[in-house]
């Protein structure tokens, strides 16, 4: 079964986050990514009287991971969405506000591990990388359709690659003689694209490509744009959030909201600041905190995880 190999990154870290907040009878909290449900089962086996909302675009991750969280009844309310719908599915269900949020950004440990969904670029698999497979265009038809300036600026902004001129010149010739369709052929491309210099640092000289690919196929900068203030806006007074990110785009705009929402937004020389300027959040976390060493060895595809969390203090000034 998929799940002996899945292990939740920071799983204490954030259960020990979001635990203030969730020990009150009928709390309820949600999981916007739930993969593969390890956060999402530990969740409900310790904090026993919460309830949960998880959330996925990813039919067969909400398959899954309603086999593993079956025991747990109508504790757990699985649904098919994007974390930016985050209000649609509260306002469905009726729940006005919520205890404890959690994010667990990036890719899931099933979809890297399943050859045919493409997102990994260790091995050859179609180049398809849609979180939902039942929507949206793929990476293959990214490649094939996207006008060169296009494929350049989502290289640079998404994957902040240097050397994005260079390998989309490579794209362009090549998918004129043959469309791409699988990820082995994108991979040689950029191998022989690169200076040798760039080939020496950062691992597969691979990966920014292909994060760039993904996130442009799934939206989700876009996505994560709206949806964290939403989320920050459906917390109750009390209520606490978790976000675990893997690169640094995602994990700056994560800041940004949770540092804005905990200034003081007073002009200038008030000798009193009046409550609609007081933060709106306290942050948990002093910067990102990374995993420990021991997780780490334990389980790689931790190493580049950053753990942000918050809480509300104060309703939004009307």
């Amino acid at each position: 079964m998929n799940q002996v190999r899945h292990v939740p990154v920071m799983l204490q870290r954030c259960l020990d986050l979001l635990a203030p907040a969730l020990a009150e009878p009928g709390a309820v909290v949600v999981d916007c990514t739930l993969g593969l449900g390890g956060h999402s089962e530990a969740l409900l086996t310790t904090f026993p009287s919460a309830r949960l909302v998880a959330l996925d675009r990813d039919q067969e991750a909400l398959r899954l991971s309603g086999e593993r969280l079956a025991s747990f009844g109508d504790r757990a309310t699985l649904v098919h969405a994007v974390y930016d719908e985050l209000p649609e599915v509260l306002d469905r269900l009726g729940i006005p506000r919520v205890q404890g949020v959690l994010f667990d950004l990036g890719v899931s440990s099933m979809q890297l591990d399943e050859a045919e969904r493409g997102f990994a670029y260790a091995q050859d698999s179609p180049l398809d990388m849609r979180m939902d497979q039942t929507t949206g265009v793929s990476a293959a038809e990214v490649l094939n359709t996207y006008p060169p300036g296009e494929l350049v600026r989502i290289l640079r902004a998404y994957g902040e690659e240097k050397q994005a001129k260079r390998i989309v010149s490579a794209i362009v010739r090549e998918r004129e003689k043959e469309p791409f369709t699988y990820s082995a052929r994108l991979v040689e491309l950029i191998r022989d694209a690169l200076p040798q210099a760039a080939k020496r640092t950062g691992g597969n000289p691979a990966k920014r490509t292909f994060q760039a690919l993904r996130i442009e196929v799934n939206g989700e900068l876009s996505s994560l744009e709206q949806a964290i203030p939403a989320a920050v806006k459906s917390l109750a007074v009390g209520g606490r959030i978790a976000v675990l990110s893997y690169q640094s785009l995602e994990d700056r705009l994560i800041k940004q909201v949770l540092a804005a929402g905990a200034a003081n937004t007073a002009p200038p020389g008030l000798p009193v600041v009046p409550e609609r300027y007081q933060p709106r959040l306290r942050l948990l976390t002093r910067g990102a905190e990374l995993p420990t060493e021991e997780e780490v060895a334990e389980n790689r595809r931790a190493a580049p995880a950053r753990l942000r969390g918050a809480q509300r203090i104060r309703e939004d000034a009307l």
